[in-house]
């Protein structure tokens, strides 16, 4: 099989991730990487195991060893960089959000359908086993129609004021903090598992640690506090949210959302009730699907490749009793996508469970609607879909 070449940008905490999935994947070739400076690029290139750095992706977007773009820049820097590699002719996987607004990424949306080229972004919760077996079961009817979708996404990490990241800076983060940075992972979750739309909403957004120190040089997600000298700094974003939604299919639910919550530290729980059954997951034991009955006793199905739906029965690679985890669904993701280039990138080609742009716009005008929600007082909105994005997320399979 001949070999893609891919170039990563913005050599941050997760690009390790995506090159240690890549690399998994066996057929692509890590070109090179490109950072804000050539001095910065060639350290995490050293640090990475990578031969190449570039000081400028622009330089990057020009090798023609390059089909392939992974984009992990800074939230801010979304939009520049996949309008660029978009522009240059080359696939993209970009880190979610999609864009630092709701425009920002309709119009990514928009470039990326008109491109003809494979668009993806990294939505890899999508990517567990399990995620995939609740969905074929949610779409084959086995819990009866969904009445309720609940659960959390609940961190850390921010609970020390000494802790600063770009993500609370609303010009480098967007908007949003908490809901944009976790809570869209839960959102699209929610969405693709159930094969339903979030059509309203209605938030309720706290600043738990209104003011931080912040150091000189911004810290990476899940460095820890700073023990350095620092100023403080007004913080506007969310860390706390709780958020009640309305699907387009009749049911109800709700979400919590946390970055300051002592002892948790990668918390996503998603649970859906339906008139039949209710199936539950938490992201901290992947291997476990949870399913209630009402008149029969509850089960627990543990992940084995033997006792999943076809639909699922590909994510999972080892036999049962062998742990598969974050990394492991990240790869899958990764591998969607490199699939998806292989097969050309058309629409019928694409992985089902694959999250493109389409999904990502989708998913910023969830957040939207939120924060919309709680600048007016606490009153429901619509989550308006302008362009009336596909419904990737409620195929079937």
């Amino acid at each position: 099989m001949k070999q893609l070449g891919m170039g990563l940008i913005g050599p941050g905490f997760i690009a390790a991730h995506h090159l240690d999935a890549v690399r998994r994947l066996g057929n692509v070739q890590i070109v090179g990487i490109a950072g804000s400076s050539l001095e910065s690029a060639r350290k995490r290139a050293r640090e990475l195991g990578v031969g190449q750095a570039y000081g400028r992706y622009e330089d990057l977007l020009a090798d023609p060893a390059v089909q392939v773009i992974h984009n992990t820049t800074p939230n801010h820097l979304h939009r520049e960089v996949s309008l660029a590699a978009l522009r240059a002719g080359k696939h993209v996987i970009s880190d979610k959000p999609l864009a630092g607004s709701m425009q920002e990424a309709r119009e990514l949306y928009e470039a990326a359908r008109a491109s003809g080229l494979a668009h993806v972004v990294t939505f890899n919760y999508r990517g567990y086993p399990l995620v995939q077996q609740a969905r074929s079961m949610i779409a084959k009817g086995k819990v009866g129609p969904a009445v309720f979708v609940h659960g959390a996404y609940l961190q850390d990490w921010l609970t020390d004021e000494r802790t600063y990241s770009w993500r609370l800076d609303p010009k480098l983060g967007g908007a949003s903090s908490a809901l944009g940075d976790i809570g869209s992972h839960w959102c699209d979750l929610a969405e693709h598992v159930t094969g339903a739309r979030i059509s309203a909403v209605l938030a309720d957004l706290h600043t738990v640690v209104p003011v931080r120190e912040v150091p000189a040089a911004s810290a990476k997600a899940f460095a820890g506090a700073t023990k350095k000298p620092a100023q403080k700094r007004k913080i506007t974003s969310e860390d706390l949210a709780t958020v009640l939604l309305r699907f387009d299919n009749g049911a109800r639910g709700c979400v919590t959302v946390g970055q300051v919550l002592p002892g948790h530290k990668n918390d996503l729980r998603l649970e859906v009730n339906g008139r039949e059954a209710s199936l539950a997951w938490r992201q901290e034991q992947p291997n476990e699907l949870w399913i209630g009955h009402h008149a029969k006793p509850n089960t627990v199905l543990t992940r084995d490749p033997s006792l999943l739906d076809p639909a699922a029965r590909g994510y999972a690679h080892l036999p049962a009793g062998h742990p598969e985890a974050w990394a492991d669904a990240f790869r899958n993701v990764i591998a969607d996508a490199y699939a998806w280039i292989r097969r050309g990138a058309t629409s019928d080609t694409k992985p089902l469970a694959l999250p493109t742009f389409a999904d990502g716009y989708r998913n910023s005008l969830v957040v939207d609607a939120m924060l919309r929600s709680h600048a007016s007082g606490g009153v429901w909105q619509a989550v308006e879909d302008p362009l009336e994005t596909p419904r990737t997320t409620r195929k079937r399979g």
